[in-house]
């Protein structure tokens, strides 16, 4: 069974509340127990922090004994050195994951650290995009 880890950042805790026009109404924990129900035959985690800090730390947990990694760095996409330095020291394989469309939003948006780091990046495509992850990283 291949073990797979979905990491948000910061906050993202707050989706089916936070800005729904962009978010949408479901709670993260409401859409993860529809794709655990969907994918039972994965390994399926989760974990989130608004602190940068503990995403480093989970991934370094992690990183050497998953199959996969989606991560949803939230606002550290875009300001994380650290961050994008933790997916790369890790073997575990990460797919980069926005809800929203990070180049339709505010320029400072468009710059990614970790895009070079991971094996790829789904943005735009709301919550189904985690699901596109998944089936991605099981297919390697």
């Amino acid at each position: 069974m291949k073990k797979i880890i979905i990491i948000n950042g910061p906050n993202l805790n707050l989706l089916g509340k936070r800005e729904p026009a962009i978010y949408g109404n479901l709670s993260f924990e409401d859409y993860y127990k529809q794709l655990s129900m969907q994918f039972a035959e994965v390994e399926l985690h989760y974990f989130q922090s608004n602190h940068e800090g503990a995403l480093i730390d989970k991934i370094h947990e992690i990183g050497f004994a998953y199959d996969g990694i989606i991560l949803n760095a939230g606002g550290f996409t875009h300001t994380s050195v650290a961050l994008a330095d933790a997916v790369s020291s890790v073997t575990s394989p990460a797919v980069e994951v926005h809800i929203s469309n990070i180049h339709a939003r505010e320029s400072y948006r468009h710059h990614s650290f970790l895009s070079s780091r991971c094996k790829g990046m789904i943005c735009g495509l709301g919550l189904q995009g985690y699901e596109f992850a998944l089936r991605y990283l099981l297919a390697l």
